[in-house]
Order: C-alpha cells, then sequence, then structure tokens
C-alpha cells in the first residue's frame, strides 16, 4: 500500500474522473459516456476499462468511471453521475464474472485479483447483465452500450457452466441497446461518429462488430455484407443439444473468415443480429491505443487502500501484438481478438517501453513483453489472398500452415533493441510460448531463427523458469485440444536443458497441464503421470478444464460431440470423475497414493503403480 501512495503522490498525470466531485474540477457541466466496469480503475493498457475509457477521451469525449458500482444498497453508484449525454458503456471487467467468481467445483473464490487487496465480491455474477439492468431501469431512455469479454463470449446462445443451463445472447437477459465484441476501438469509434452526426442508436445496424436485437419481423437491410447466415434458433438448441453444436461450427468457421457473413439467431420473437468483425488495420490504427495517455497507476482513490493484484502482475509488462492464431479447443482469446495477429510497430513498443523506464517505483526489469502468446510478433500470412479464403481455427495445427510466414527473426531483434533502452536492465517474457513454432516448421531459414530465438529466450529472457503448455500427453486428447505432439514438448526440454548446461545456468521448465478435457479418461491422465515421473517433473499447479462460453472444447463438453465430426467424445462430467483425475497430477503426495492405486485397480491399470510409486534404487 505504500508502495502504491508514493507513486501517485509524484505522478502529474490526470486520471478519468470517477466521482461528481472530481468532474466538478475539470469544469464539465455534463459526462458524454459513463462507463461502469467490474474492475477496479487501473489506468494501464492492460485493463479494458483504461483502454476504452481514454479511447472515447481521445475522440474528443468527456468519459467518467464508475469502478465496481455496489450493486446491494439503494444503488447510489449508479445514479451518482447522473445521465450522460450518448449512452452508458457497460463491462464485467477483464475476465468473464463467472470464472472470476467460482472454481471449477462451482465454489467461490476467495480472491478477486481486479480488487484492492484482491477481496472477494465486488462485483455480482453476470455483471454484465446485472449492471444494465439496474441502467436500463433507472435511465431507460438512456442507451447501454455493452462491451468487454464477459459481453464478447456470450453474444449468442452459450452453454453457462455454473448454472449448467443453455442461455441465450445476453442482448436479450441485460436489455442493453447494443453490443460491442472483440477489441473495441473501431466499432466503438464508428458508433460515437453515427450518434455525432444525429443517428439514434437503434438506428445503428451497418457498424461491423457489434450485435444488436430487432423483432423478429423486422426488415434487415443488406448494407455491405456479402452473406448473410441464419443459425438454428436458440428454442432449437434448447430442444437438442446436437443443434448447439452445429451452430458452433457454423460461428467458428465464420469468425475465422476474412469475409465472415452477418450471423442471425432467434430468440423467441425476437433475433439477434451480429455483423462480422473488422479485418483491416493500418499500423497508426494497431498502435494509436497504446500512444494514449495512460498514468499506468490505479486511481488515486484506492491511496488508502491494499494493493490490487492484476495490477501488481502487469503494471511492469508491455503488450506487443493482438490475436492469436493457435486455435486451441479450450481458449476463448481468437473468439474475442480474433485469428489475425495485428502487431505493434518497434516505435510504439519502444516508445511505451521508454515510459515505463520513467514510471515511479521501476526497478528496471519488465516482467513481460509478450502478448495471447509470447511469439507470434509480425507472423502472418505471405499471400493474403490464401488467407482470406481460409476457415481454419488453427494457423499451426493439425501443421503449420504453409502460408504462414512464421520466423522469428523480428521478434528476436525487439528483444535487442528493448534491451538496449535506457533504465532496462531485463525483458523476461512472461507469456507463453508456442514450440510448436519452433519444430513444426519446413523452411530452412525459419528453422534457423527459430533456434536463434529459443536460445536467446532461454539465455536472457527467463527469470529461472520457462512456462510452456503441452497440457496432455496422449494423442487423442491432445488432437481435441488442437495441441501439438507431446514429442515436440520432450524436445523442447532437451534443447532447453542443453542450452542452460552449455551456458553453466540452472532453470527449470515448467509445463501447465489439462486434467478432464474432453476426450481425456482416468487411463490417460494415469500413463501421463507416469510420463511426468519418468521427466522427472513434480507438477505444482494445474487446470482442471472449466467449460467457458464460445470455445470448442464447451461445445463438446456441452453437447456429447465434436462439431465437425458429429462423433461422440467422452468427457468426465461428475465431479469425482474430475477430482480422481486431477489427482493423478500429484502422485508424489503420500495423501493421494492410496486413493490413486484404488482408482487404478477400478480402471484396470494396475501395472501403472510401480511406474508411479516405486522408488529409484540409489
Amino acid at each position: 500500500m505504500a508502495e502504491n501512495i508514493s507513486m501517485q503522490k509524484h505522478h502529474n498525470n490526470n486520471w478519468l474522473p470517477t466521482s461528481s466531485k472530481e468532474i466538478k474540477l475539470l469544469g464539465w457541466s455534463e459526462v458524454d459516456v459513463i462507463i461502469f466496469s467490474g474492475d477496479a480503475y487501473v489506468d494501464h493498457p492492460s485493463f479494458g476499462l483504461a483502454v476504452i475509457g481514454r479511447w472515447l477521451e481521445h475522440l474528443g469525449l468527456k468519459v467518467a468511471v464508475v469502478p465496481q458500482p455496489n450493486w446491494r444498497d439503494d444503488l447510489r453508484d449508479f445514479k451518482k453521475l447522473g445521465t450522460p449525454r450518448l449512452f452508458f458503456a457497460v463491462s464485467a471487467g477483464n475476465m468473464d464474472s463467472m470464472i472470476n467468481h467460482y472454481t471449477v467445483n462451482r465454489r467461490l473464490r476467495s480472491e478477486d485479483a481486479f480488487t484492492p487487496g484482491g477481496k472477494a465480491g465486488a462485483r455480482p455474477d453476470y455483471a454484465a447483465t446485472v449492471y444494465t439492468q439496474i441502467l436500463k431501469n433507472l435511465f431507460p431512455q438512456t442507451p447501454v452500450v455493452l462491451g468487454g469479454i464477459e459481453a464478447s463470449l456470450r453474444r449468442l446462445t452459450h452453454y453457462d457452466y455454473w448454472s449448467d443451463t443453455l442461455k441465450p445472447s445476453i442482448l436479450i437477459d441485460s436489455g442493453a441497446d447494443l453490443l460491442v465484441y472483440g477489441m473495441g476501438e473501431k466499432p466503438i469509434s464508428a458508433i460515437v461518429q453515427q450518434l455525432k452526426n444525429g443517428e439514434t442508436i437503434s438506428s445503428l445496424r451497418n457498424i461491423p462488430q457489434t450485435a444488436f436485437v430487432i423483432k423478429k419481423t423486422e426488415k434487415l437491410e443488406d448494407f455491405k455484407y456479402k452473406r448473410t447466415t441464419t443459425l438454428l434458433s436458440f428454442d432449437d438448441c434448447k430442444k437438442d443439444k446436437l443443434n448447439y453444436a452445429r451452430n458452433f461450427k457454423i460461428t467458428e468457421e465464420e469468425s475465422n473468415r476474412d469475409d465472415a457473413a452477418r450471423l442471425l439467431e432467434t430468440f423467441g420473437n425476437k433475433l439477434v443480429v451480429v455483423n462480422p468483425p473488422y479485418i483491416d488495420y493500418t499500423q497508426h490504427e494497431i498502435d494509436e491505443p497504446y500512444s494514449l495517455p495512460f498514468t499506468r497507476m490505479p486511481h488515486p482513490r484506492y491511496n488508502d487502500k491494499e494493493p490490487i493484484p492484476a495490477y501488481l502482475m502487469i503494471r511492469d509488462s508491455v503488450n506487443i501484438h493482438r490475436g492469436c492464431f493457435g486455435g486451441c479447443s479450450f481458449c476463448t482469446i481468437s473468439a474475442h481478438q480474433g485469428k489475425h495477429i495485428l502487431s505493434r510497430s518497434e516505435k510504439s513498443i519502444l516508445d511505451e517501453v521508454k515510459k515505463v523506464t520513467e514510471t515511479p517505483g521501476f526497478r528496471g526489469n519488465l516482467s513481460d513483453l509478450g502478448g495471447p502468446s509470447a511469439n507470434m510478433y509480425r507472423m502472418r500470412g505471405k499471400e493474403l489472398t490464401i488467407c482470406a479464403k481460409c476457415r481454419r481455427a488453427s494457423c499451426i495445427y493439425p501443421s503449420v500452415c504453409k502460408n504462414l510466414n512464421a520466423s522469428h527473426k523480428s521478434l528476436t531483434e525487439l528483444y535487442g533493441k528493448v534491451s538496449a533502452v535506457n533504465g532496462i536492465k531485463r525483458v523476461f517474457i512472461g507469456s507463453g510460448v508456442r514450440y510448436d513454432l519452433f519444430y513444426g516448421l519446413t523452411d530452412v531459414e525459419m528453422q534457423k531463427q527459430a533456434r536463434i530465438y529459443l536460445k536467446e529466450l532461454v539465455l536472457k529472457h527467463v527469470s529461472g523458469r520457462l512456462k510452456v503448455a503441452p497440457e496432455h500427453n496422449a494423442p487423442h486428447v491432445l488432437k481435441s485440444m488442437r495441441k501439438p505432439s507431446f514429442e515436440m514438448f520432450q524436445k523442447l526440454k532437451i534443447n532447453f536443458e542443453n542450452i542452460c548446461r552449455v551456458a553453466g545456468i540452472k532453470q527449470q521448465i515448467i509445463p501447465y497441464l489439462i486434467s478432464s478435457h474432453p476426450a481425456s479418461k482416468a487411463s490417460d491422465m494415469a500413463e501421463m503421470a507416469a510420463e511426468l515421473k519418468q521427466m522427472g517433473f513434480f507438477p505444482e499447479q494445474v487446470q482442471d478444464f472449466t467449460p467457458t462460453p464460445m470455445t470448442l472444447s464447451t461445445a463438446i463438453y456441452y453437447s456429447g460431440v465434436d462439431p465437425y465430426s458429429m462423433k461422440p467424445v467422452f468427457t468426465a462430467r461428475h465431479p469425482d470423475e474430475k477430482k480422481a483425475q486431477q489427482r493423478f497430477f500429484f502422485y508424489y503426495k503420500p495423501e493421494n497414493q492410496q486413493q490413486i492405486k484404488n482408482e487404478l485397480f477400478k480402471i484396470n491399470r494396475p501395472d501403472l503403480i510401480e511406474k508411479l510409486f516405486k522408488r529409484k534404487k540409489d
């Protein structure tokens, strides 16, 4: 807390106002947009609240922020700033509120990293819906625009794991007027411009990357979109889980196309319309949001409060790109940010790094220079006309696309330039590394650059532990995950240890792993535990698969089939099954051994008992 206060006292930049008193000090007679968010207000480019707030300010608007409003009392937080001239903007925060609140066992989490002191309970379940409903009740004539990851991933019919039900589009439940999905700068700019031109919120029907509701009988103009695809209705999906699977396949394929169709889905007498996303970005458009006057610190309202854990984690990090072409079945990044990599220019990145070095309290170490993935910077298709026709969810699974320029050269050079900035001591890479971009390449020059990058990474940018995500070792489970072969991870481990041994340094490689993912059975987990033991791994933290909206893995979990083949896929659903699978990761703990032995007898695999529990001879 003392560090936070010290940093605030020595910084003169302004934050967006959060109270009527702050608005008066600015001399404003009205506010154009008021943002409600489930997160504390940290004015840093890694926080969506700050990015969209600064962007609206950049568009010439007067913007105020209400972070973590109290929804339990007389709703004074929702009333205190009055009515905005244009609209309310609502977001649940940087995470879906249900993932933020609950464990995979549907138990309340004890901490919230986006709240001072990490205290839980500062936001409601389904925060975006709750905030919107309150605002629509209090200010029925004022438009509400939804954004953020919770809204983005719930824009169509979706399976909600925490209620174990199929839910309609968040637009239906919340009553919001308009939804912005994905990264919001371009659509929000179009919304503001059209409202300034005298349009009403109900007339904004042609803006890419937005969704809205109309009556089923209402005529929908074609505008500029080449194709329109009608999905099976919400009622159809509720009647038959296979219909939900069919819808998912269409939705994912369209989201990966450059000429994506506009999607329509019926909910009773209403129709949800999802316009296709923006595709073309200039370098200036990619860089511009990062040039905004972020203070990079929490708002002074938190001076007398405990630190915000999420802020402490990312304050000294720099994001170098958006998007991910990995296409992992369980990941929401491509559904939210898109498959195409939007890489910042070196100048933009270096300018931000210099700002970091000037931030009070900075000690010289960047905690991360990455993005959704550490090593996809400036990677894109060689012939974009080929990409325009592609429906693949991943550019690297089941193999690296021959049209992908997967050279690490630009990234290696960037690391060197950032490391040379005055005030920088070390540059650490905290984002996950895709090792299939080392070992899945066929181009000789790209292979060479990958070797150079890996050596540079291991020798200069690992803070003792390199974290990578093999997730599993069974081929059929990895196929379900859209992850590369375990042999690639084994090769990485060998190369990593060789580089460290030659350099005379001691570092560890830490694998991220998932239990209970669709296709994974108890026998698969047992065999993976035996493999991990043989490799000398003692997992500390593992993830039990959590179904999240708008992922392939969740569609399989709910429907019981792979949406692409429509063939059944085994999935552990009962809590006891899930606990049994996860327990195998901790084979080395004495308190687990008897239960693991019992499970091995139960699944007729007693042959693994000796592999897991026999001690090595001295």
